[in-house]
């Protein structure tokens, strides 16, 4: 019964994790774009009122026209809308998404003994430090070397080499699949630390400042906007580490690491391909493509890299329907050691049983996906099941699934 609510509570957490994260990479895609797609205004009246750019756009059937103050209007608004709830939002359920998808199950989804044979407690401890440490870490480098000369490209570096660091510890330490979602976690985790501890303070000592009437520090305002940056690179690095879990070919190959940091570098140049697009528009930069072509290129590399050799894929085919049917009775002792103990009267992880001819037919293609073609399971095939076992399995299902 605990599997049937926590598959419940993993399904409305997810849910809800991606609607706000929706919400929060949608508005940070947005004003991406607005900050990039903004014009001087010509009219002497937007002039005289301090406003320093301007946008006409057309949607939903009718015409908008943002207009960004160079500091402030004379006058501040008693209302502004303040952008940080679709951040706390995103941030809070994934966290309750991971701590009930992994945490809470630590043995079976974060631990894998033959990387790291630790307690559940020890691993629960090291995965919420790299949240932390990683963002004490990059907020130093943002404060000791952001507003030095050249500072965005020494902190880009900086940052780059800690992102490295941690992929190749976590995938040292932890379950390929939860080492890559953990790195994602931990650069998510910095993404909304910035919005809480300092894009959202500055702007509200600005806005305070202003409303006394008492000059504006403008380091505030360079602050907010360098971390605001900084999160829309990190968006796409975060969105593959969060996807791969379904993949297992990237998270379970050897040098599964170097997967993780190819695929967010190539993320992180496609994004600045579309950055720089907005104002190769206007004029303001060259045609940004070589960021699209580095991006496309590692991929690609990635994907031929990847690729498996001619005879494990062959090896890895389903079996013709032609094989020699494969009996329940051969199948059986296999799924009682390798399956039972997650999928048996004990415990139904889930909310999925195999000790039984009939639950066993139930979730016959389940098995065959999750075992034989994905490998996903068992998971981080703890208990050990071998690739003989796992052919017996395939042919078992190609001949038929016979629960006789």
């Amino acid at each position: 019964m605990e599997s049937y609510y926590l598959d419940w509570a993993n399904l409305l957490l997810r849910w809800v994790h991606v609607i706000t994260a929706i919400a929060w990479i949608g508005s940070s895609f947005y004003f991406v774009f607005l900050d990039s797609s903004l014009v001087p205004p010509v009219s002497k009246a937007l002039k005289d009122a301090g406003v320093g750019g301007e946008l006409w756009a057309v949607h939903g059937g009718g015409f908008y026209n943002p207009q960004k103050y160079a500091v402030a209007p004379k006058v501040v608004p008693e209302h502004l809308h303040w952008f940080y709830w679709e951040s706390y939002s995103t941030w809070l359920s994934g966290f309750a998404l991971f701590t009930v998808s992994y945490l809470w199950n630590a043995r079976t989804y974060l631990i894998d003994t033959s990387l790291m044979n630790w307690s559940s407690g020890a691993a629960i401890g090291v995965a919420i430090s790299f949240l932390v440490v990683f963002y004490m870490v990059y907020d130093l480098i943002c404060r000791g070397f952001g507003q030095r000369r050249n500072g965005d490209a020494i902190v880009g570096a900086l940052v780059l080499l800690v992102v490295c660091f941690a992929a190749w510890l976590a995938c040292h330490w932890f379950a390929g699949r939860a080492a890559f979602l953990l790195v994602g976690a931990m650069i998510a985790t910095a993404m909304s630390a910035n919005v809480l501890f300092v894009i959202i303070p500055g702007q509200r000592t600005t806005v305070a400042d202003l409303r006394a009437g008492r000059p504006v520090n403008p380091i505030h305002g360079q602050r907010a906007k360098q971390r605001s940056v900084h999160n829309t690179y990190f968006t796409l690095p975060v969105l593959f580490a969060m996807l791969s879990n379904h993949y297992s070919f990237t998270y379970s190959h050897a040098y599964n690491w170097i997967v993780l940091i190819l695929m967010m570098f190539a993320g992180a140049a496609i994004r600045q391909f579309f950055v720089m697009r907005h104002g190769y528009k206007l004029g303001r930069n060259p045609h940004p493509w070589p960021y699209a072509l580095v991006g496309v290129i590692v991929i690609l590399g990635a994907v031929v890299w990847m690729r498996p050799p001619a005879q494990a894929a062959a090896a890895a085919a389903p079996a013709p329907a032609s094989t020699v049917p494969v009996a329940y009775a051969e199948v059986q002792p296999v799924l009682e050691q390798r399956c039972y103990m997650c999928h048996g009267a004990q415990l139904q992880m889930k909310n999925v049983r195999l000790d039984s001819p009939a639950a066993l037919k139930q979730h016959a293609q389940a098995v065959y996906q999750q075992v034989v073609v994905s490998r996903i399971m068992p998971m981080n095939n703890a208990t050990g099941i071998t690739d003989a076992e796992r052919a017996l399995i395939g042919r078992w299902f190609s001949s038929g699934a016979s629960t006789e």
